[in-house]
């Protein structure tokens, strides 16, 4: 069973906080969805972390404007912003204790902006890295799986687009026709195999964020620059994971995050999107619950080995 609250952040955004697992853990899991997505796109993963023993408390949140959460400002669709929300949680839900941040897409980058902005508490705080389908690079590899002419048409159109949607509101008309859209997104998030299941949740997700949401966020994602954060954070259990046929966030993106972090493991998964944690769930949970194991205090990880 999971328990549900909400949290009104110091500017007054309300945050829909999910969490399972034990309070007295010795780990926490945190999950952070992509852009235009909600928390629900980490659920197999949550399954696979309750299964493991001990169990670590799993805490995701929907993020501002998206999901069950609040509706944001203009002023504060950034992901700044997002990395002070992501400070706010862990002092609220979880203020003791190690804890592994894991992060998809835009949820990765939240990461890196709470490592910026707050690095005495990162270092203090985080004992473990996930970042998956994610950039530390705004839109500097992006390419939609199109020729170089046709890819900068695209993000010239996208940009032209997101500025429009940002000033639409916080409404969402755009359930109405995402039917309709559903090939298109399918072509844009997934690879080459996929479950009906991990599209449709993806289709409700993006039902759900507001049109300011879409269009506000495109700006800060797109201009982000964090690879010197990332050089800075030490060494911290961590793996970096991506699809050979993500159109978001490609290989390269990947591979600068884990040239810049001490110690990552990069994998590449063949035939596979955007959209990992659901095409691969099997594989990411497997990735996390290491890094969660290797997140657990030297003195507990010792003692189950004797008990063992």
């Amino acid at each position: 069973m999971s328990e549900r609250s909400q949290l009104t952040l110091a500017d007054g955004a309300t945050l829909c906080v999910e969490s399972w697992g034990p309070a007295d853990a010795q780990v926490t899991v945190v999950l952070l969805h992509g852009w235009c997505l909600d928390r629900r796109t980490w659920h197999h993963q949550v399954a696979a972390l309750l299964e493991m023993r001990p169990t670590p408390r799993v805490i995701a949140y929907d993020t501002r404007g998206h999901g069950r959460s609040g509706s944001t400002r203009l002023a504060s669709a950034t992901l700044g912003q997002l990395g002070e929300d992501l400070a706010e949680v862990l002092r609220v839900v979880a203020p003791d204790g190690p804890v592994v941040l894991a992060g998809h897409s835009m949820g990765g980058m939240t990461i890196m902006e709470f490592a910026h902005r707050f690095p005495d508490e990162f270092t203090r705080r985080v004992a473990g890295l996930l970042f998956v389908s994610t950039t530390a690079e705004g839109h500097a590899h992006t390419r939609y799986g199109l020729p170089p002419r046709l890819a900068l048409l695209m993000r010239a159109g996208e940009t032209l687009g997101a500025g429009l949607l940002a000033r639409s509101g916080a409404w969402r008309p755009h359930r109405a026709v995402l039917p309709a859209l559903r090939p298109a997104l399918r072509w844009l998030l997934f690879g080459d195999e996929y479950e009906d299941a991990a599209l449709q949740i993806t289709i409700k997700s993006v039902g759900g964020t507001s049109l300011r949401s879409i269009g506000g966020f495109r700006t800060s994602i797109g201009e982000q620059q964090r690879l010197d954060t990332l050089a800075r954070l030490g060494n911290v259990p961590a793996a970096v994971l991506v699809g050979d046929r993500d159109r978001l966030t490609p290989p390269p993106c990947a591979n600068s995050i884990a040239e810049a972090l001490p110690g990552t493991e990069l994998t590449v998964y063949p035939g596979a999107g955007h959209m990992l944690i659901l095409e691969r769930h099997v594989d990411v949970s497997a990735v996390l619950a290491d890094i969660v194991r290797r997140a657990i205090p030297v003195k507990r990880r010792r003692t189950l080995r004797k008990a063992a």
